[in-house]
């Protein structure tokens, strides 16, 4: 199948606007790459430090520099239970690639905070630049130089989007990523949400809410709604990182085990030492960060990764930006309803065909970059396969169904759920802004009301309880972005906004910060850049003003007189409070820095 023209224009235009820094990129990878172990080149005592717990025999290998060394960096921790079952893997690693004649060291851990746990908390304040510490604190793990290759291990939101922006420092050497595989299916998304919703009416109590909560998320695994964190699963296997089907596979079962232990045979074989030679900074290429984007509208992914797949791209010399999302949007067909695109979870995805088919369809509809570097060492067809327990325990791979199992979950690119991915761009004098429609309803896509301006998330959902919600309205969030208070998302707003629609008013939220990956059927114009605090417009708008916001046309439009709109100055606030405790003094460098949410809200340098 021919490639839809508009893959191949908005591909050429992004390669056009790379020209320059991706050069500069590659030039630096291949300065970079050695054809023998990095390690050979630092002194004795260097040397000795490297490996001086090493078991023995670890270390008659490491002495005789023929070896790959490959780097094991996990988010391991055992509260959360998306990063739990991390705890066993660098043991499965070391004995897998003992088999290929390599050696593997733990190089560092990385800090792994949950946005389920923080949400509305001031440590959600601390989220979106965790990334950017993760980033770092790879390089620090990478920094002694002695390793030929690297095992990524993580899964949620920010953790994966850091793992790799920090792997593309090190882009000369080749990487693989090892997720945890979700959890158990629990209580279905339906009844959670309508707890949810009956306890932000008064009309459950905080026992049954709970008790709810406990019957979702319930064991070892990623939540399994299709937010940030599975969304990130799905974006590795997409763009080549992964083992082909690795994703969706759950914890603590043989062939997660068996999915571990190829993924370490697999990097040792691709280093710059034998004949494969793949290097994850050639992997993440153009046409794969085209093919994340793909992923992300035929899913109807987390709209976080319009802020995290630039900072990914940018990190590999790569630059993209929110038009790059809307055209292709346009052309894309979503072929999965996962919730809260719908009411199936991603064990029920996986199981209708997941992955492998969801991959084949958009190669045969001419959706994907076929041509690409994998870390199969393939193009990206080889990833329409999926895997299974072999006779001697070790996973193999055969084709994924031809037929999707339930054609109300993933459906094929002749037969898709909508013809387009549901995600636009906005624009209008308040600013720009992304917006997912894919679970909004037709009829909530256009709401036009006076606004009602609030400066904190508890404000709106105090105004809730006072019942002074009770019409059509917008909701203006201001101050919410990466320089304000570090853009934490404010899902917890979601069940009060979808009890006002379901009472038949006209609702929707206009912010500079996050809405969450579990945005669902209010809509929401989210990531308004120029944030408030950085002069954007949005901070004009005053509390009465006809907010028009139109997800048809891509309009979001304050209705004032422009010689008016002209006068006003852009709102203030002290931000002090948000600089102090749960350890935000600590950040205060990264809001200073940070860029905007269209530029990726990097804190990091990343010159190219």
């Amino acid at each position: 199948m021919a490639l839809h023209p508009r893959l191949t224009e908005v591909t050429a235009r992004i390669v056009e606007r790379s020209r320059e820094s991706r050069t500069r990129y590659l030039q630096r990878l291949e300065a970079a790459a050695q054809k023998e172990p990095v390690r050979k080149g630092l002194a004795c005592t260097n040397q000795a430090h490297a490996w001086a717990a090493a078991p023995e025999g670890d270390k008659i290998m490491m002495r005789e520099m023929r070896q790959p060394n490959i780097a094991i960096v996990s988010s391991y921790n055992d509260m959360l239970s998306a990063h739990q079952p991390l705890e066993t893997y660098p043991a499965i690693i070391k004995a897998a690639v003992h088999e290929v004649g390599a050696t593997a060291q733990f190089a560092g851990g990385t800090p792994a905070m949950c946005d389920g746990v923080t949400q509305g908390q001031p440590g959600m304040e601390l989220s979106l630049f965790s990334r950017d510490v993760i980033a770092m604190s790879l390089a620090v793990g990478l920094s002694h130089n002695v390793f030929d290759g690297m095992l990524c291990l993580g899964v949620c939101d920010k953790i994966v989007p850091g793992l790799l922006i920090g792997a593309l420092q090190f882009g000369h050497l080749p990487a693989i990523f090892v997720p945890a595989g979700p959890m158990t299916s629990g209580i279905s998304n339906k009844d959670k949400a309508k707890v949810r919703q009956l306890f932000a009416e008064g009309k459950a109590g905080r026992e049954e809410l709970l008790a709810s909560e406990e019957g979702s998320y319930h064991g070892p695994g990623t939540c399994t709604f299709f937010g940030t964190a599975n969304s990130n699963q799905m974006l590795m296997e997409v763009m080549g990182l992964h083992l082909p089907g690795a994703a969706f596979v759950n914890p603590n079962t043989p062939l997660r085990d068996a999915l571990t232990a190829a993924a370490a045979r697999r990097v040792a074989q691709i280093t710059a030492l034998g004949n494969e030679f793949l290097p994850v900074g050639k992997v993440i290429d153009e046409k794969a960060v085209v093919n994340g984007i793909v992923g992300l509208l035929a899913t109807g992914g987390s709209t976080n990764h319009t802020i995290h797949l630039v900072a990914i791209a940018k990190a590999a010399g790569i630059n993209i930006n929110w038009d790059d999302f809307h055209d292709l949007s346009e052309v894309v067909p979503l072929l999965a309803r996962v919730y809260p695109n719908g009411s199936a979870d991603v064990n029920h995805f996986h199981a209708a065909g997941g992955m492998g088919y969801l991959i084949r369809e958009l190669i045969d509809g001419g959706f994907l970059h076929d041509d690409v570097l994998t870390c199969t060492g393939h193009g990206l067809r080889t990833h329409s396969q999926e895997p299974f327990l072999g006779d001697d325990g070790k996973a193999v791979w055969r084709e994924a169904p031809l037929q999707s199992a339930d054609d109300s979950v993933l459906r094929p690119h002749t037969h898709p759920f909508s013809k387009d991915g549901g995600l636009k761009v906005l624009e209008g004098n308040i600013g720009r802004a992304v917006i997912k429609v894919s679970a909004v309803a037709e009829e909530h896509r256009v709401v036009e009301a006076p606004a009602i301006v609030f400066d904190d998330q508890d404000d709106v959902l105090a105004a809730f309880q006072r019942g002074e919600l009770e019409k059509d309205f917008i909701a203006v969030l201001r101050f919410q972005g990466p320089r304000a208070n570090g853009m934490p998302e404010l899902h917890k707003l979601t069940p009060a906004l979808g009890v006002l629609q379901d009472r038949g008013f006209k609702v929707a939220l206009v912010t500079d910060g996050r809405m969450s990956g579990a945005s669902g059927k209010v809509p929401a114009a989210i990531h308004i850049t120029p944030e408030v605090v950085s002069g954007g417009p949005l901070g004009k708008v005053r509390t009465g003003d006809v907010i028009r916001l139109d997800a048809v046309t891509g309009d979001l439009v304050a209705k004032v007189d422009a010689a008016e709109w002209a006068k006003r100055d852009c709102a203030t606030a002290d931000m002090a409070k948000n600089g102090h405790g749960m350890g935000r003094e600590l950040f205060a460098g990264f809001r200073l820095q940070a860029t905007g949410a269209e530029e990726g809200a990097l804190s990091l340098g990343l010159a190219h």
